[in-house]
């Protein structure tokens, strides 16, 4: 397995946290445990799944997106929801938007959750819709606070709905934007459907863009993520994966760049360092190592079945034992991994008068 051999531009690099401190009992033990043909409702084809490898998949557009959409991966999706606002120190989004928007768009951020736990910081009787990437039935407490939810492709946003005050938010899209043309494609609709504020007067402020993304290049301070280990593995063949299904993996490393390309203002990226365990003597490091430890091992299966069978070619035997390998890595406390975690934010520009 060999990594791509063209990849695309970076952005330019934003330095992630300092060193993550290391715990005093690393060596003790291993862890043990157009928007209306390309929309339609989820009560009708989007609930026509597919079922692959003991797995349940979308129907809708079968095969567009790799990731299924069972309890178990649900479950991941809501632990990952979890782990973030830990990340981000209890908060939902970093952009600064002014109090009380009355209009949030989430694509892609999970199950519905982290739209509902919008919807109560900011006002229940706002208006939130949701605009799920490929994603399935949403829970039935988001529809109780007035939301609506659509599903389309991602990589076909062309009639995003222009409203007042919209915040719209993108969370882990790895795998599932087109490598090109991402700018044309995601990013110039977003801020086609965002609003635009008075150059003039200002009384009306420009919308929001936030993005978060996981990068899938583990890494370590101190040299125990080498080479030839199986987080180093993982990583190369997802990275060629995505480039042989045609989106890319590198999202975490590319969102800045499309953002600015696509013409955003005041674009604000920050880094971050998630570590994969509770190795780490930092107290908030270990509890966001711990959860991390159980955003991976209930999600690895489904990040790896569609992708490494369906484009990779692997046998359902090859897979486990690959899993395997993986599960052994990820409980090994004498590995010090982490990976970077990339939020990029950007408003709209002002205009000279109103859109």
């Amino acid at each position: 397995m060999s990594a791509p051999s063209t990849e695309p531009p970076v952005a330019p690099p934003v330095e992630p946290e300092s060193d993550i401190p290391v715990g005093h009992d690393d060596q003790t033990s291993d862890y043990e445990d157009d928007f209306q043909s390309d929309t339609t409702s989820l009560a009708s084809s989007v609930t026509k799944y597919r079922f692959e490898n003991g797995r349940q998949y979308h129907g809708y557009k079968d095969g567009a997106y790799w990731g299924p959409n069972d309890e178990s991966q649900n479950d991941q999706l809501d632990i990952s929801h979890h782990m973030f606002t830990i990340l981000l120190d209890n908060k939902l989004f970093l952009a600064p938007i002014p109090p009380n928007p009355q209009r949030v768009l989430d694509v892609g951020t999970g199950t519905g959750i982290w739209a509902l736990y919008v919807m109560v910081e900011i006002h229940a009787d706002n208006n939130h819709e949701g605009l799920t990437g490929m994603a399935g039935t949403l829970q039935t407490s988001f529809h109780q606070l007035k939301s609506s939810a659509r599903t389309c492709l991602l990589s076909s946003l062309c009639s995003l709905p222009r409203t007042a005050d919209l915040k719209l938010m993108m969370r882990v899209q790895n795998g599932r934007m087109l490598r090109i043309p991402l700018i044309s494609s995601i990013y110039g609709p977003c801020m086609a459907a965002l609003p635009t504020g008075l150059r003039s007067t200002q009384k009306s402020l420009s919308g929001w863009i936030e993005q978060l993304e996981m990068s899938i290049d583990f890494k370590s301070d101190d040299g125990t993520v080498t080479n030839d280990h199986v987080f180093s593995v993982w990583s190369r063949t997802f990275l060629e994966a995505g480039e042989k299904f045609g989106k890319t993996f590198r999202i975490a490393d590319l969102a800045r760049e499309y953002i600015v390309g696509a013409g955003f203002d005041k674009v604000v990226e920050r880094k971050f360092k998630l570590p994969v365990g509770g190795w780490s003597s930092d107290p908030r490091y270990k509890e966001l190592g711990r959860w991390n430890l159980l955003h991976c091992e209930r999600g690895i299966e489904g990040w790896a079945m569609a992708l490494l069978t369906r484009v990779m070619g692997w046998e359902y035997a090859e897979v486990q034992a690959f899993l395997a390998w993986m599960m052994t890595g990820l409980r090994n406390r004498r590995t010090h991994a982490y990976y970077n975690v990339s939020v990029v934010y950007g408003q709209k520009p002002l205009g000279n008068e109103a859109m």
